[in-house]
């Protein structure tokens, strides 16, 4: 009896010594290699939270940052065409193009937040805004992992956990499904491998994911509802895509531009530039000088690079104890740190003989007074030569076992503006040796400095200075009309910002005028419109020399 009772003794004490080691196992009880790599988690967790605690004060380039849409400077028409495009019952997918540092992010995403608020709008409160850098997109060409579109964590990979040990594959979301229901902010678009801009336009078309994995099985009974739905129905990504991009529109795939609406942003002038300096220094603490202001604007490109030079600005001057900043402090900067002064092309103080004020846009959307020279002497009758120099575009083709090169349109003007002074004014170029530069070290193509060439060759020619306050631009044909040009608000700024008090545009284009105070816009379709303007009275080239020619008698 007493053997037996015993090991009934031993037997129960056995059953008690494996219950309370499945209790301790259950209740988390881990191995002491495992319970001190928590400790030392404890202790890197604090020095993350003291870190936290440890911050320095708000840089003030964000501290100057947009937090509503009159905050943003010089882009009126660029957030009156992103509201049309987000803010209706139909938003559409968008494609900013600008300069950095000009306002492009700020604007879509405080667009975003004024759409919440309109009455028709799709965008719910909580809509996200995910901002995604394409040049910072990490892509895997196996498709193990696309941060992008979203991928599928298949069992072979480390970390598949539990559903990966069950042999289960485990679809990943994507930015494309994060953003559903908000916006994808696709910052340099351009940017973005030729792979993923395909996998994008699928997603775009669809407004769901689909994805494939050899693990996967349909009959699988063993695999969650939910990841069955996701391969069967995909992932939903039903988003708005914003880019955003510095590039032109010829560096964008077509493909993804004919999905989008097309908006642009322009470069800020000087005055806006201003602007942005004196709320930066304010939010500095620190008021700024009128001229500094202006020499700050000067030097910079963007409001983002007016900031950096208002913050050292602003450094400089509470070192010294005081309280405004000088233009002494913005000009040490300037030289210090190597920024170039931005040359602001003006209206000529007074006029001389063989110049003319036109007007061209340059590749961002900026435009610009272009002062062309022409210079004539007298040569035998009708053996004059011909000079055109100045940086004009041409452009060579390859056609099969042919090269082909097409003569840029601006030289193809000075011809067509020649033609057309000697058939409807009688000024015959072919008298004298005539020279016409187009200076200013910029790449000049297109028609639009037709009129301006002609009026600058006929003042050579005559030796009458034209208006020197009078800017001009428009096509003109070898007959004399004057035809439409693009970019006509950009180049209405230009002439305006120039000191123009009048500005000639072409009748086609006369729904384009725009009002600035202390500049007349006048629309033309004739060459000698153009000249009256430019001559008041002219003289006319003849045989015998020059006659007196009235605007009431010129041919219209």
């Amino acid at each position: 009896m007493e053997t037996q009772t015993v090991l009934a003794i031993l037997q129960i004490a056995m059953m008690v010594c494996v219950l309370f080691f499945v209790v301790r196992r259950n209740n988390g009880a881990r191995p002491t290699s495992v319970q001190g790599s928590f400790k030392n988690s404890d202790r890197e967790y604090q020095k993350l939270r003291a870190l936290r605690a440890s911050s320095l004060t708000i840089p003030l380039s964000e501290r100057t940052r947009p937090t509503s849409l009159s905050d943003i400077v010089g882009q009126e028409d660029g957030i009156r065409a992103l509201k049309a495009a987000l803010c209706g019952a139909n938003p559409q997918h968008v494609l900013i193009y600008g300069p950095p540092g000009i306002g492009k992010t700020c604007a879509a995403r405080l667009v975003l937040e004024y759409a919440k608020s309109t009455k028709y709008s799709p965008f719910a409160k909580d809509a996200p805004f995910l901002e995604v850098d394409a040049t910072c997109v990490r892509y895997d060409e196996r498709s193990i992992a696309d941060p992008l579109i979203g991928s599928v964590h298949d069992p072979i990979y480390q970390g598949a956990g539990v559903l990966g040990n069950a042999g289960i594959p485990q679809p990943k979301q994507g930015a494309v499904t994060k953003a559903t229901g908000g916006v994808l902010f696709l910052d340099e678009i351009g940017e973005l491998p030729h792979m993923q801009m395909n996998k994008l336009l699928k997603v775009l078309e669809d407004r769901k994911v689909f994805f494939e994995s050899a693990y996967y099985s349909s009959d699988d009974n063993a695999i969650p509802p939910y990841i069955h739905d996701i391969f069967k129905n995909g992932m939903p990504a039903d988003f708005r895509l914003i880019g955003a991009t510095t590039k032109t529109p010829k560096d964008i795939p077509d493909a993804i531009r004919s999905r989008c609406i097309e908006i642009f942003f322009r470069p800020l002038r000087t005055d806006e530039l201003e602007e942005i300096a004196y709320k930066a220094a304010a939010k500095a603490g620190l008021a700024m000088d009128r001229e500094a202001a202006r020499a700050a604007a000067k030097y910079a490109a963007s409001g983002r690079e007016i900031n950096n030079i208002v913050q050292l600005t602003a450094g400089m001057a509470m070192q010294e104890g005081r309280s405004n900043i000088r233009i002494e402090d913005v000009e040490w900067v300037a030289s210090t740190c190597r920024y170039r002064a931005r040359v602001e092309r003006c209206v000529p103080k007074s006029a001389s003989v063989g110049t003319a004020n036109g007007l061209a846009v340059l590749g961002d959307g900026t435009g610009m007074l272009i002062e062309i020279e022409a210079l004539a002497t007298l040569a035998e009758r009708g053996k004059g030569t011909l000079k055109v120099t100045g940086v004009i575009d041409e452009e060579e083709l390859n056609a099969g076992d042919r090269r082909l090169r097409r003569k840029g349109t601006a030289a193809a003007s000075v011809e067509n503006a020649l033609t057309a002074l000697r058939l409807t004014e009688g000024i015959d170029a072919k008298d004298y040796d005539l020279h016409i530069n187009l200076p200013g070290g910029v790449p000049i193509d297109g028609p639009s400095a037709g009129i301006a060439i002609a009026v600058a060759a006929a003042s050579a020619i005559l030796e009458r200075p034209a208006d020197c306050r009078l800017a001009m631009t428009g096509e003109v044909s070898i007959r004399g009309s004057v035809r439409s040009v693009g970019g006509i608000r950009s180049k209405l700024s230009a002439a305006a910002a120039a000191g123009a008090t009048r500005t000639i545009i072409p009748e086609e284009n006369a729904a384009e005028k725009q009002h600035f105070e202390g500049m007349t816009v006048i629309a033309v379709n004739h060459l000698s419109q153009v000249l009256d303007l430019a001559f008041g009275e002219r003289k006319e080239a003849c045989a015998g020399g020059t006659a007196l020619l009235s605007a009431s008698e010129s041919k219209v």
